[in-house]
């Protein structure tokens, strides 16, 4: 009896096993309407039975389009043509405006300042006079000066007058001599007369010279107390005023001469080679932003200083209008060499790849196709191609650090209906699925045609 009841109940189990493992089977059938064969468009047989999840989303997604290990999506880019043009290869050197010529103007004598004729900018001329010393002393010498002068002439037209009555005696002694009315000693005593009148015409005209001298020192003096500018230009100081005791030593103001302006720098070793006097270039101010002026260079030193390895070049600046003015930070661009109707590309277009200079080119189907150039003179925004591209050739300006070989190229405002699609295009998540790598919807019939039975939630 115990055997039949044990047989019993293991017969019993085994049913509710089997009936519980047909019940799952149903459920991994449904699952397989969501994600098995069917979702690759192979939908069972039965009743109401509904296509795969692909057929629902239109198919496998496409290459190209973010799939894992398929083909990098079209890369969006600005591109130019190689063309010819002119470029010119810039030396940029920074420093300060100085004024051509800064002069300290200092009295030529001593004395007191009576007066003080300029204020701190004020427009000068060569010549002008600036202030003034005192120059009663001066004016008194002078006058003194000029009545030695009128004595010595006087004296020596008394003395023509003793060289005429001694001449004359002179040359009356030798007839009477001649004729033996006279004796030899009073003909020597005549002679004697007549040598000392002309020697004292000598000496009064040495006087003379002397007083001259003398008068043209004092008037040299007399004009020395106008202090003058001795160049045109601007006052850049006053440093002292009237009443003030000075001398030689002691400037009265300074004159700078701004109608040209000049900026000395230091020209490191290695450019040396590319400057050269009668270079011009641009000079930029901040006072005047977007401005531009010329400059020259004007000199430029035949030595190196041993310690910064460095050569001082002075750089001229036409300034006829005096808007520049001596402290004002500048930046010259100096043109150093140039070339004219040679293949030029973008600057932004040469990128540095596998250890090689170049640039990425789009060939006939728009694939990128990397290039190596031979670069020549660079400016501001170009370059010169000497060798690696062709007049036309179509390259990548803008984008080019993330393109890659074979990458197809889409031109930044070309692309439109009829053109590829960027990433994100189709081929995204299944309808009315769950968005997740092409699983289908659900079907409403199961396998069999029956209702599918629902995945207990994860």
């Amino acid at each position: 009896m115990r055997k039949v009841l044990l047989i019993g109940a293991i017969v019993a189990v085994s049913g509710g096993a089997a009936a519980y493992f047909s019940v799952f089977s149903r459920s991994d059938g449904a699952a397989l309407g969501a994600g098995g064969p069917q979702a690759a468009g192979q939908g069972a047989p039965g009743r109401g039975g509904a296509p795969g999840a692909a057929g629902a989303a239109g198919g496998p997604r496409p290459q190209g389009q973010g799939g894992v290990g398929g083909p990098r999506a079209p890369m969006t880019v600005d591109m130019a043509a190689v063309k010819k043009g002119d470029v010119a290869a810039h030396l940029t050197v920074v420093g300060n405006l100085i004024g051509l010529q800064t002069v300290d103007v200092a009295p030529r004598t001593n004395g007191r300042l009576v007066s003080v004729n300029i204020q701190l900018g004020d427009p000068v001329r060569r010549g002008q006079v600036l202030a003034k010393v005192e120059d009663r002393e001066i004016v008194e010498q002078v006058s003194q000066a000029e009545a030695s002068q009128q004595v010595s002439k006087a004296t020596i037209r008394q003395r023509e007058a003793d060289l005429k009555v001694a001449e004359v005696n002179f040359e009356r002694s030798k007839n009477l001599f001649q004729r033996q009315l006279l004796a030899k000693q009073a003909l020597d005593d005549a002679e004697s007369k007549f040598l000392a009148a002309e020697a004292q015409i000598d000496l009064s005209k040495a006087q003379l010279m002397q007083a001259d001298a003398r008068l043209q020192e004092l008037r040299i003096n007399l004009q020395n107390t106008n202090v003058t500018s001795p160049v045109n230009g601007f006052v850049g100081k006053r440093n002292v005023d009237p009443g003030a005791m000075v001398s030689q030593n002691t400037p009265i103001a300074s004159v700078v001469e701004i109608s040209r302006l000049k900026m000395v720098v230091n020209v490191v070793e290695k450019d040396i080679r590319l400057v050269t006097v009668g270079d011009s270039g641009e000079v930029d101010v901040d006072a005047y932003p977007g401005e531009k002026f010329r400059g020259r260079i004007a000199r430029v030193a035949p030595v190196l200083d041993p310690a910064t390895r460095t050569a001082t070049m002075e750089i001229e600046i036409a300034n006829s209008d005096n808007r520049l003015k001596p402290g004002m930070y500048a930046r010259v661009s100096l043109t150093v060499e140039e070339r004219k109707d040679t293949l030029v590309a973008p600057k932004t277009a040469v990128i540095d790849f596998e250890s090689k200079r170049g640039v990425w080119m789009a060939n006939q189907d728009n694939r990128a196709i990397f290039k190596p150039v031979e670069l020549g003179l660079e400016d501001v925004d170009r370059v010169e191609i000497k060798a690696g591209l062709k007049e036309g050739d179509r390259i990548v300006t803008t984008g080019a650090a993330a393109v890659r070989n074979n990458d197809l190229l889409i031109e930044a405002g070309a692309a439109g209906p009829g053109r590829p699609g960027g990433p994100g295009g189709p081929g995204g998540a299944g309808r009315d699925g769950a968005g997740r790598g092409g699983q289908g919807g659900q079907r409403p019939v199961g396998a069999t045609g029956q209702p599918g039975a629902q995945r207990p939630p994860q």
